[in-house]
């Protein structure tokens, strides 16, 4: 396993800026977002001008990408949209592409479909599709995400185990789905607070860390840490890498 940081914790900063400053905290890796209304590359740009967004993506401050997340509204476009962002992730020799799974109520037979496409299209040009775990959408429980993964073959996982605490009065399991992870987010949380400081939630980093071993889990730990309000993100992104780092 190694460390890695996403670009979504500078959604303020120029996605260059945002680079030079993880490079500053030490981050050897990066993954990088490409959302919908996003600050940094949308994927309706880089389906637009891929060349472009190579070139945005050149100088990576000696940061390795490792992933790519896409998010992007349901639109005719959307699989081109998708297929662009595959191809931006060959250049970059990037193989694992984060998306997020549909919101609760939609159709369990229209998300496998759906997630058969993704991954027919990534499949194609050398990547892995890590569907989010994500409360409020269909992967919010280990049960029936493993159920999407055995029905789409080819799915990964991109586990996030802050949502199988918050909102629990104790954490959920997600031993259903362990051997499905491809990438996985960490952020420290309590059942009352999506993200608190590191430190101050309920997160056991070590023990996921032993759970990731027992299946051969070898990729990414990647801090995905939004900005909170009134607490330095330099500091908290300084700790999270050391934390992190101490596991491995």
């Amino acid at each position: 396993m190694f460390v890695c940081v996403s670009t979504e914790c500078f959604p303020e900063m120029p996605l260059a800026a945002a680079m030079e400053r993880l490079a500053e905290l030490e981050f050897m890796a990066v993954e990088l977002d490409v959302h919908e209304g996003g600050g940094h590359l949308q994927p309706a740009q880089v389906t637009a001008d891929p060349e472009s967004a190579v070139a945005q993506c050149s100088d990576l401050q000696r940061l390795r990408p490792v992933a790519i997340s896409f998010a992007a509204a349901e639109s005719p476009t959307v699989y081109d949209q998708f297929s662009a962002c595959c191809r931006l992730a060959k250049s970059l020799g990037v193989v694992t592409m984060v998306v997020e799974a549909s919101e609760l109520g939609t159709p369990f037979n229209g998300e496998i479909e759906r997630l058969r496409k993704l991954v027919a299209i990534a499949s194609g040009l050398g990547a892995v599709v890590g569907v989010k775990t994500t409360s409020g959408r269909m992967t919010q429980d280990a049960e029936t995400t493993a159920s999407l993964c055995r029905n789409v073959p080819g799915l990964g996982v991109t586990l996030d185990p802050s949502h199988f605490i918050h909102g629990h009065k104790k954490p959920a399991s997600w031993e259903a789905i362990l051997k499905y992870v491809v990438h996985v987010h960490l952020r420290d949380t309590r059942p009352d607070a999506a993200q608190v400081r590191i430190g101050q939630g309920d997160v056991e980093y070590g023990k996921l860390k032993s759970q990731l071993d027992r299946v051969g889990y070898k990729r990414a730990l990647c801090a995905h840490m939004p900005p909170l309000e009134g607490v330095d993100q330099v500091a908290e992104l300084r700790k999270m890498r050391l934390l992190l780092e101490s596991l491995l």
